[in-house]
């Protein structure tokens, strides 16, 4: 899988350009031919760093009036904010050494607030931003403090925003003057809710503030505040785990248009709620297919359309209709992953739009003209795009009985029947799910003959609530089973064979690494854990106190140590035959470096296969160009290594 450049084939491409040519004519003809038959062989394979390098851009706002579309990239080396200019020309924004962390647009589209921190920290700070120049006053400087979710008032005079800023684990909310920078908590404590909660949206005529309150993880009230008196009303009323998210208050004060997954099936869908009752209205009436969950849901400023993303066992596509009537408009033909979207004045959407073989990119669709523009246009690095490989979608059937979805990636040349070296990804979360869209990394790999298979296992969000709590608590393992029913499907039907099986993840996908080669420590030749929890119990005493609860109640929690102990790989580790990867970054907040330490340690100690690299200046994974291409250049070294002659 090194990279290979051969110089005598360029000088055999000179010597047939000099050799046998009667005429200019001729010699260019025979020259084109022979050229792109060598191309076709390809002479030479860009290497990791040049596949780290290709770009990818995400939407950040647009503004209503249609003016500016703004979106982040770390084309730079480190994500920043651009703003697309009226010549089609992006305008870098900031410059922050370790890039931002969100963005969010004033509603007259002349003022942002950015948040960034440091080192991969987490702990983000404010800053506001004049859009047209870039020019920054920083609002807040809190040590170990987190701020985030900001939405502005109606006037635009000052914002919404949570902070853990008083007790450094509960984020309460906030209001700050724009002109004084003076703030003050309004919503908290005081109104005897604790956790984490979050301005949501201001009604219409800016007297209003839609709130919410994560009690756990995959559970939230919702609040109702009266912005000149601070009263407030609980507008939810269920005692199981709900969620209540995408909240629009309409110019009534009345209704209010979300997505919500406490109906029978728990499958997320859309719905409305009426102020004064906590009765949730489920609308069924044909424009969305409620066969899938509702993955994103968005009313335009001028509350004349709406538009959802239904997520399709993976893939997101993007819907519009008129709420007045519902008549619905036509669709972009887009097939991938629509994975955000803003409406403009006009009725247009601007949306963010990438698939498994094309990276990140904005558009804007124009649904009465039904004409689709792209907008920014993301670098491949000179690597060509039509190499790359689409996935199919697979089932298979696990330990119970339950049919996995997963995704499967064939390397370009590969012949059916044939054994190769093959990657099992396993995603975070877990309440995550892979979805199909552009991967860098397994783009190489597949061009260099693996292949990988991406799982979504019980756990997964996507497919409803009953199949995301399948994994809860005490049932922790049994996704481990879902992965290892997944590498016995690849074997019987003949894609690989034993000692060409590597594994990795990150986040709780590193946790499954760990957990797969300590419960079946001989499947696997070769795993990379990346920012994975290796030690429930120390990974619970040591993430970031605002984040300890709502990761217990998935896990299970602190107060059930035999539980955690008996799940935890670090106490296996001496079973361990899997050369091991491990990557992680000094200032991870959300799971501790000491994880990594533990298992590196753990490892050494008896002498087994442990590689390693630490990031002095990243925190949960790698956010800069620099240690993104240090990272999985060390990862395509580590399986090449070990898979690639089937060790």
């Amino acid at each position: 899988m090194k990279s290979k450049f051969t110089v005598q084939i360029l000088v055999a491409v000179l010597l047939i350009s000099a050799a046998g040519c009667t005429s200019q004519q001729e010699a260019g003809v025979a020259d084109a031919t022979k050229v792109a038959s060598l191309l076709d062989k390809g002479a030479y394979q860009p290497d990791i760093a040049a596949f780290m390098q290709i770009g990818g851009n995400f939407l950040s706002g647009a503004s209503w009036d249609g003016s500016k579309v703004f979106f982040e990239s770390r084309a730079s080396g480190a994500y920043q904010i651009y703003r697309i200019t009226e010549e089609g020309w992006p305008y870098q924004l900031t410059a922050f050494e370790d890039g931002v962390d969100f963005f969010s647009l004033s509603r007259n589209g002349q003022l942002a607030i950015i948040g960034a921190s440091v080192g991969g920290s987490e702990q983000s700070q404010l800053y506001l931003m004049d859009v047209e120049t870039g020019r920054l006053v920083q609002l807040t400087d809190y040590e170990d403090t987190r701020f985030g979710q900001v939405v502005w008032a109606q006037d635009d005079k000052s914002i919404f925003y949570y902070s853990n800023e008083e007790n450094r684990q509960d984020m309460f909310v906030y209001r700050m003057d724009i002109a004084t920078g003076e703030s003050e908590k309004i919503f908290g404590d005081t109104a005897g809710v604790r956790g984490w909660c979050s301005a949501v949206d201001v009604s219409q005529d800016g007297n209003l503030l839609l709130l919410d309150s994560w009690t756990s993880n995959t559970s939230c009230d919702i609040y109702l505040m009266d912005l000149s008196t601070g009263e407030f009303q609980k507008l939810n009323d269920d005692e199981g785990n709900v969620e209540y998210v995408s909240l629009t208050l309409m110019p009534d004060n009345k209704t209010i248009w979300l997505r919500c997954n406490g109906n029978e099936d728990g499958t997320m869908r859309l719905a409305k709620m009426t102020v004064g009752s906590p009765e949730v209205e489920y609308i069924d009436d044909g424009w969305l297919d409620t066969r899938w969950e509702l993955a994103a849901l968005g009313v335009s400023s001028d509350y004349r359309f709406i538009a959802a993303l239904i997520n399709e066992d993976g893939y997101q596509r993007l819907k519009i209709r008129e709420i007045a009537g519902g008549k619905e408009l036509p669709a972009p033909p887009l097939d991938g992953v629509v994975s955000s979207f803003e409406f403009d004045r006009k009725g247009c959407v601007v949306l963010q739009f990438d698939g498994p073989t094309r990276a990140a990119d904005l558009w804007k669709w124009d649904p009465r003209s039904e004409k689709l523009e792209q907008l920014t246009f993301a670098t491949y690095a000179g690597i060509d795009r039509t190499t790359f490989r689409d996935p199919e979608l697979i089932h298979y059937t696990s330990f119970d009985g339950l049919e996995i979805p997963a995704f499967l990636y064939l390397p370009p040349d590969y012949k059916e029947g044939e054994a190769v070296p093959f990657l099992v990804h396993a995603h975070g979360g877990p309440e995550s799910q892979y979805k199909p869209q552009f991967q860098r990394n397994i783009q190489y790999f597949l061009l260099n003959g693996f292949g990988v298979l991406a799982p979504n296992p019980r756990g997964s969000s996507g497919y409803g609530r009953e199949y995301r709590d399948l994994d809860n608590y005490k049932n922790r393992q049994n996704s481990l089973k879902d992965y290892k029913a997944g590498v016995e499907w690849l074997l019987e039907n003949g894609y690989t064979a034993p000692g060409m099986l590597g594994i990795k993840g990150g986040s709780y996908g590193g946790y499954v690494v760990l957990g797969m080669i300590t419960e079946y420590p001989e499947m696997f030749s070769a795993a990379a854990d990346i920012v994975g929890i290796a030690n429930f119990k120390t990974f619970l005493e040591n993430t970031k106190p605002y984040r300890r609860h709502y990761r217990e109640t998935e896990y299970g929690p602190l107060s059930d140590p035999e539980f955690l102990e008996s799940v935890s790989p670090i106490h296996k580790a001496g079973i361990i035959e899997t050369p091991l990867l491990v990557i992680h970054g000094e200032n991870d907040p959300r799971v501790p470096v000491g994880e990594a330490r533990q298992i590196i340690a753990a490892i050494n100690q008896r002498g087994g296969e442990v590689d390693s690299l630490i990031f002095p200046d990243e925190g949960h994974g790698a956010k800069k160009t620099v240690n993104i291409i240090a990272m999985y250049r060390l990862q395509a070294e580590f399986f090449s290594k070990y898979l690639s002659e089937g060790n």
